[in-house]
């Protein structure tokens, strides 16, 4: 039988902390009872672990206690790291002896997955350097600039590379806990799961929940006012060029100066910008999709096509159909 770890943070911890804690633990002793109800061996034993018995995670109106002290987890096959708070810098507490677990058992052979902001953590032990990571849209931000080697995937939902598991963020940690129980389980075994706790299955992308706010987190002002310009502006035709020559930058520097800053190019940062407001207008109003295109700045209903797919993986009636209550009521009826 494998031996599955739900790591217990000391510290730094969050409501979504107990989420993900609960949540998985749960799937996977369900996942075993059907297993068993099969007529099969379990195929993990789940533990909860922490720095110590005694370190209890704590909110106003719960709190969890772990089972098991990290010195009595002489080896472990999956590691699972649950969400932190986002305020996180660098592991603070007991947190600096569970990263150091992790590394220690990553390189015995366990793999890890991280839920959420548990990126976070997990990109503190040294392990995703180089590798790619998904993570809460809200924290991608601060994970590329706490942790620059990480390879940030925005849209993804779920990564996989060399035993190492990450997801998004919110409670699409279920879909990560799902895809593992096909890995470790089976594919039945995981459908079954979907169906008794009704989550969608096989969800790859998280680009059509993300809100564009960009970055500006950065010392560069002359970006930053760039930036508000855009925001003002979007609707109106925005060259580069008029850009750096508006902010008195050379074209490249300003370039450059822009990506290092917002980790977008100009380009991508009007994109995006625009894309944002036409979601909003997808979601709330009865505009067709061309009074939308034409709204945000946009003549070609081919390019504000492709672009929206590209940066939120649906086209632009697909979004309108998916968010817009009333848009959908009204499809319905006629």
């Amino acid at each position: 039988m494998k031996h599955l770890t739900i790591l217990v943070p000391d510290a730094q911890t969050s409501l979504n902390t107990f989420a993900c804690i609960i949540g998985a633990y749960d799937i996977f002793t369900r996942a075993n009872q059907h297993w068993v109800g099969q007529g099969k061996d379990p195929v993990f034993t789940v533990c909860l672990a922490g720095v110590s018995e005694n370190a209890v995670i704590q909110q106003d109106i719960m709190s969890i206690r772990p089972e098991f002290r990290l010195s009595q987890v002489a080896g472990t096959n999956l590691i699972l790291i649950p969400a932190i708070s986002l305020d996180f810098e660098r592991p603070e507490g007991g947190n600096i002896e569970l990263t150091g677990w992790i590394r220690e058992q990553y390189n015995k052979g366990a793999e890890v997955a991280s839920m959420c902001s548990g990126g976070l953590m997990l990109a503190s032990t040294g392990l995703l350097d180089g590798k790619s990571c998904s993570i809460h849209w809200n924290a991608v931000d601060k994970l590329k600039n706490l942790f620059p080697r990480v390879l940030v995937k925005t849209e993804r939902l779920i990564t996989d590379a060399e035993g190492i598991y990450t997801n998004g963020g919110g409670y699409s940690f279920l879909n990560l806990v799902l895809y593992l129980v096909e890995k470790y389980y089976n594919r039945e075994t995981a459908i079954y799961c979907s169906k008794i706790y009704q989550i969608e299955i096989d969800r790859q992308n998280q680009s059509a929940f993300t809100i564009f706010t960009g970055q500006k987190a950065h010392g560069d002002e002359v970006i930053r006012k760039a930036q508000a310009f855009i925001e003002d502006h979007f609707r109106e035709k925005i060259s580069v060029q008029d850009l750096s020559t508006r902010f008195a930058v050379g074209r490249r520097n300003f370039d450059r100066r822009f990506i290092k800053a917002t980790g977008n190019t100009p380009v991508e940062y009007v994109q995006r910008v625009k894309v944002e407001s036409a979601k909003k207008s997808l979601e709330s109003t009865r505009k067709t999709i061309s009074e939308v295109m034409y709204e945000v700045g946009y003549a070609d209903v081919k390019a504000f096509r492709e672009v929206f797919r590209r940066i939120t993986g649906m086209s632009p009636l697909e979004y309108k159909n998916k968010y817009n209550k009333e848009g959908a009521d009204l499809a319905a009826m006629s």
